[in-house]
């Protein structure tokens, strides 16, 4: 614990840098260089006069100038949460509980706020977002500058306190190979989903919260020839696409006035304007579902996650958030779009040791029996192994026009 007097020399320290920063015109989230140096000099500046004079010393100057930069630069208190690479996620369900994750797994901080800690870290995170949280919007989705995800509720829909999320961005890996690497998934079965890719079929992944969908999905849009134009739409940015012709679209927030907010319905539309080849939606949660699969109808190639349990779960999901656009909407319609147009679902899930893997990659034939959609399992998992199954994907002339031996490479191999 800090002392008092620590603690005094401490904020002399940070008075005296927020100054400088407001006397050199310094953007402390841009300028991270220059905040680091000039911390280092105010702290080396401080200690040196405190010997010679009546101000209180610094017990130990490293500190204080880590935790000046932080709160300064960065996030305070929950900095060094954010810059621990083995921290997946961190919320705060009260000022004195604050959890992170590791490895799949929860556990309680020893870091302590108070309310006005919470109110003013959540103001410093939304500054450069453009988007609010008040009471007329007691919710907020937004990006940090380092690609976290922040998610806040307050009262009166909370009970008492504040609740913040901040999902990190932890992309483990940039391609199918490097998730080979990691054991999320087979040799043989990254082939199949990079054949499938390329041949321009429709994919949908699936799975839970923290389930490892978003860089699954980063993963498979790496493969996308680079010749291919992309549009990503998506409710705050997450996708990171290393291709040369890739334009990212994320929704906005009403305004105080309640007018400009832009939904994932509307970004759907207008990519299809945008003379895309191929289009991605981060995540598809209500009747956005609708635009998304009329896209695919069009012939345009596709992808999307979504959150289910399994990949036949994921196919029910489709086939009814499309009914919440409007009850002119019906089954008869939505049912055998979904068959038409989805080509693969993979389904990702965490297991007891919190390591993500493929669970299942499912083909939809494009059959409908009644109300049901008809699949057949590609690849399945049995026992603690990804194995191949007896199913095949949708049209095999796709493979072919691209040159894949798609037999050859669905022959039966070992698993994990």
């Amino acid at each position: 614990m800090v002392s008092a007097v620590g603690s005094t020399a401490y904020e002399h320290v940070e008075a005296e840098v927020r100054e400088l920063v407001r006397r050199r015109g310094l953007d402390p989230f841009e300028d991270r260089v220059a905040m680091r140096r000039l911390v280092d000099e105010v702290v080396t500046d401080y200690d040196e006069r405190a010997l010679t004079s009546s101000l209180p010393p610094l017990p130990d100057p490293r500190s204080a100038a880590r935790a000046v930069y932080d709160a300064v630069a960065g996030f305070g208190p929950l900095q060094r949460h954010l810059d621990d690479p083995t921290v997946e996620e961190i919320w705060i369900n009260e000022p004195g509980r604050v959890f992170v994750a590791k490895r799949g797994r929860s556990e309680l901080t020893t870091t302590i706020l108070n309310d006005g800690q919470v109110r003013d870290l959540v103001e410093k995170m939304l500054k450069t977002t453009g988007r609010r949280v008040d009471l007329s919007t007691p919710f907020v989705d937004a990006m940090l500058p380092d690609g976290s995800r922040l998610h806040v509720v307050i009262p009166d829909i909370t009970r008492q306190h504040w609740s913040v999320n901040i999902r990190k961005f932890v992309l483990s890996a940039n391609s199918l190979d490097e998730l080979v690497g990691l054991g999320t998934l087979t040799p043989q079965a990254a082939r199949f989903l990079e054949a499938s890719i390329v041949a321009g079929l429709n994919v949908i992944v699936a799975g839970g919260t923290q389930a490892g969908k978003t860089t699954l999905l980063n993963c498979l849009a790496s493969t996308i020839p680079g010749r291919e134009r992309v549009i990503t739409c998506e409710e705050v940015f997450e996708l990171k696409i290393p291709l040369p012709d890739v334009v990212s679209m994320q929704t906005r927030q009403a305004n105080l006035e309640g007018t400009g907010e832009i939904q994932l319905r509307r970004l759907v539309k207008e990519a299809l304007r945008m003379r895309p080849d191929r289009i991605i939606v981060g995540e598809v949660r209500q009747e956005e579902c609708l635009d998304l699969l009329i896209a695919l109808n069009s012939g345009l190639p596709g992808m999307c996650s979504i959150h289910a349990n399994s990949a036949r779960e994921a196919i029910v999901k489709m086939c009814t958030l499309p009914l919440l656009a409007g009850e002119n909407v019906g089954h008869n319609f939505v049912v055998p779009t979904v068959a038409s147009c989805i080509d693969l679902v993979v389904h990702t899930a965490k297991d007891g040791t919190g390591q993500r893997r493929v669970r299942e990659i499912v083909a939809v034939p494009g059959r409908v029996e009644g109300d049901v959609v008809e699949v057949a399992d590609v690849f399945v998992t049995r026992g603690q192994r990804l194995v191949r199954a007896d199913g095949y994907p949708p049209h095999p002339e796709r493979f072919e026009w691209a040159g894949i031996d798609l037999p050859a490479l669905l022959a039966h191999e070992g698993g994990i």
